[in-house]
């Protein structure tokens, strides 16, 4: 009979055992699924690569291609309202300073500077006080690197991002005219220097450095 007994118990412990383990097993498993489809609420934001702006003020002049002899240096650039990719509102408006960086996802001289943005910022070199923003244009979906917001979250992205709308109409009020295409607003909202096109080094901090004294 205590042989008996102590089968029956062994019996049990082992049965509670597969219970358990098998219940460790489910958890394991779902924590790897809710992982693997990126977790959380998150997996659930729908993202939005192109959106209506709406466009306050007189456009720039279109950009020339010659920093040092633009037309619309000095000229008030217009402001600028409309949302992120997750439809988070965006704005781009008079009141301090800021840089407008206007990136197409399919241009290969867009794809080489914006690491070097992403440097810039990590290296803490942006200086106190000025707004630098993004804005993805000339989006389409039948062209390489798409879509731009999946783009931007592997770069590490660190700034602010306002899409565009399939028109650019932000790009157009900005006067551009290729990519990257970099605009230096001051706090009033006038244009300080604009440039198309990638960077040399150390080029972004001299800009910077002349714009902010």
């Amino acid at each position: 009979m205590a042989s008996s007994s102590k089968q029956a118990d062994s019996g049990r412990r082992n049965q509670l055992l597969f219970i358990v383990g098998a219940f460790v097993l489910v958890v394991v498993v779902a924590v790897v699924i809710v992982v693997a489809t990126g977790g959380g609420s998150n997996s659930s934001v729908e993202y939005t690569e192109t959106a209506a702006v709406t466009v306050t003020g007189d456009p720039l002049v279109a950009f020339e291609g010659d920093t040092a002899n633009d037309a619309g240096q000095g000229m008030i650039a217009p402001e600028l309202e409309g949302q992120s990719f997750d439809g988070t509102p965006q704005s781009v408006r008079h009141g301090k300073p800021t840089l407008v960086i206007f990136l197409a996802h399919w241009c290969p001289h867009c794809q080489a500077e914006v690491p070097d943005l992403v440097e810039w910022a990590e290296a803490l070199s942006v200086p106190p006080g000025l707004d630098v923003v993004g804005i993805t244009t000339a989006t389409a979906p039948d062209r390489p690197n798409y879509p731009p917001s999946a783009w931007l979250q592997r770069e590490r992205w660190p700034f602010r991002v306002m899409t565009d709308d399939t028109s650019a109409t932000a790009a157009q009020a900005f006067g551009t005219t290729g990519y990257p295409y970099l605009v230096m607003l001051d706090e009033t909202g006038k244009v300080i220097w604009r440039h198309s096109g990638e960077l040399a080094d150390g080029q972004l901090d001299q800009y910077i450095a002349t714009s902010l004294g």
